[in-house]
């Protein structure tokens, strides 16, 4: 993290899509600012996050629709939940989740999670997900996916240890990419002890929309699960 705040970067992705309906417009209006992150510079005090102080505070990067997010906020109540989404119909759909399921644990960020993640304390989050991230399949293109040295030096600065790190594609390219780099990191153990526990959603794991669809078009869904090794 930079103290002086947060990094100028290029965003790969789509920040608008079709026009949203006037329910979806007065969510944005009305329910967004009261949980929303405010972008800025410096650190952001977890406590500044979450007031209840919350058992624990996880980190999902680009939400999507926001399904899993909230069903995991309904589920873990206790959990102050962190989503971070650039595309904001995907914004306005968790809006919509989050009032209809009376969510009062999340706070949103609608814009890159990078800047989330330069800015909190070290050892901040208790479990970050990433979930069907964009996988930008061109070879020229690699270099667009999340999935880098850079941020996973970054995940492993805000993640304590123990903690999870929860990935998920069905663009086997981007999973065999994602083994290589985590497990040459060193900061991340594989937590798998079978076939089954990356060909299977953990049942504590809502399926997205994405999801899904993937899996009705017959596409194949990877679960990768990583624990924060313990600091020297």
């Amino acid at each position: 993290m930079t103290p002086e705040g947060t990094v100028s970067r290029r965003f790969y992705g789509r920040r608008h899509g079709r026009k949203l309906r006037a329910g979806r417009k007065r969510l944005l209006k009305d329910l967004l600012p009261g949980i929303q992150i405010e972008s800025g510079e410096g650190e952001l005090c977890p406590k500044e996050l979450f007031p209840g102080n919350p058992v624990q505070k996880w980190l999902e990067i680009g939400f999507g629709s926001g399904e899993h997010l909230a069903a995991q906020a309904a589920a873990h109540p206790e959990v102050g939940i962190v989503g971070c989404e650039p595309f904001i119909n995907g914004v306005a759909s968790l809006l919509n989740e989050i009032q209809a399921k009376g969510l009062h644990n999340v706070r949103v960020y609608p814009d890159d999670a990078r800047d989330i993640i330069d800015r909190v304390p070290s050892a901040t989050f208790d479990r970050v997900f990433l979930l069907f991230p964009d996988p930008w399949p061109k070879s020229r293109h690699s270099s667009r996916r999340f999935i880098s040295a850079e941020n996973l030096d970054s995940l492993a600065r805000v993640i304590r240890d123990d903690g999870e790190f929860r990935f998920a594609s069905d663009e086997m390219g981007y999973v065999q990419w994602t083994l290589q780099h985590v497990r040459r990191h060193g900061e991340f153990l594989w937590t798998a002890k079978s076939i089954r526990d990356w060909n299977e959603r953990p049942s504590d794991w809502q399926a997205t929309r994405y999801e899904s669809k993937a899996q009705a078009d017959g596409r194949h869904c990877v679960y990768l699960g990583f624990r924060r090794r313990k600091r020297l």
